[in-house]
């Protein structure tokens, strides 16, 4: 992918919604790149590879049902969720919905697993795979992180893994996942943090908004919201080692100097 190709308004909403869809409409067929150049229709081991890389164990990116797991995402939220059997979890941008099978196995028949995403393509792929891998715990909706399709205080954790920096919106996505959660619940998710200031040609690119880098909030940005919508206990943990992966998915960019992927966790006062 040429990452100089095409430019975006990051102040326009609707055309970085509409751009984020598209180019995750075409990663469900394997199509065109997003966060990472698995998208790009690359043979399984590099899938595996990439989220090696993310920190996934071998256990995990075996686990899902073929076709799940398209290599995208900055890390892996399992690690930090600490789910448990019988637990409601939400996952926002599911795509085609690997992290919500790994979830369901952890929460196991007694818990549920809904994952949410605005790509009908991703959607019709996730359920697809759920029903290859016969999943009666997990649901897929279509829908937008800024406007949850949930009902009010019904999921024990939020899940996430590199989507929010994709939001127009990022203060209303995370209030959305603070009205889901139950009181107590947690927010676990990985995604890509501002470290630097980018330069407004790098911002101003397609591929750097669609490829996880040039909608990335700063660490400070990010508290201030959480603490904002309510959560408490927020803590943000950088991956330096992250900024070597961030290169390779806009070659020649140097974005890993500018961003890099982080764990964020917060709690909904109980």
């Amino acid at each position: 992918m040429n990452v100089i190709s095409r430019t975006v308004d990051p102040s326009n909403p609707d055309a970085v919604r509409a751009e984020v869809r598209s180019a995750y409409a075409q990663a469900a067929a394997g199509t065109s790149g997003c966060c990472g150049p698995t998208c790009c229709g690359a043979p399984p081991s590099a899938v595996a590879d990439m989220s090696s890389r993310m920190g996934y164990s071998a256990d995990e990116i075996g686990a899902a049902p073929e076709g799940a797991n398209l290599g995208l995402g900055c890390g892996n939220p399992q690690t930090i969720a600490a789910l448990k059997s019988g637990e409601a979890v939400l996952d926002l941008g599911a795509g085609a919905g690997f992290d919500c099978f790994l979830a369901a196995r952890r929460v196991g028949p007694t818990g549920r697993v809904i994952g949410v995403d605005m790509t009908p393509e991703m959607l019709a792929k996730a359920r697809e795979n759920a029903r290859k891998g016969g999943y009666e715990n997990v649901e897929f909706r279509l829908g937008e992180i800024e406007r949850l399709p949930v009902a009010d205080a019904s999921v024990d954790v939020v899940m996430s893994n590199c989507v929010i920096n994709l939001s127009p919106d990022k203060p209303a996505a995370l209030r959305e996942a603070f009205r889901a959660l139950r009181p107590g619940g947690r927010l676990a998710v990985s995604d890509i943090v501002a470290t630097a200031p980018m330069p407004e040609a790098l911002k101003a690119q397609a591929a750097a908004l669609t490829g996880c880098v040039s909608g990335a909030a700063t660490v400070q940005e990010l508290t201030g919201w959480l603490a904002d919508a309510g959560f408490q206990d927020v803590r943000v943990t950088l991956r330096e080692e992250s900024r070597a992966m961030v290169d390779e998915w806009l070659p020649g960019s140097g974005a890993g100097r500018f961003v890099a992927s982080a764990t964020i966790e917060a709690r909904k006062p109980g």
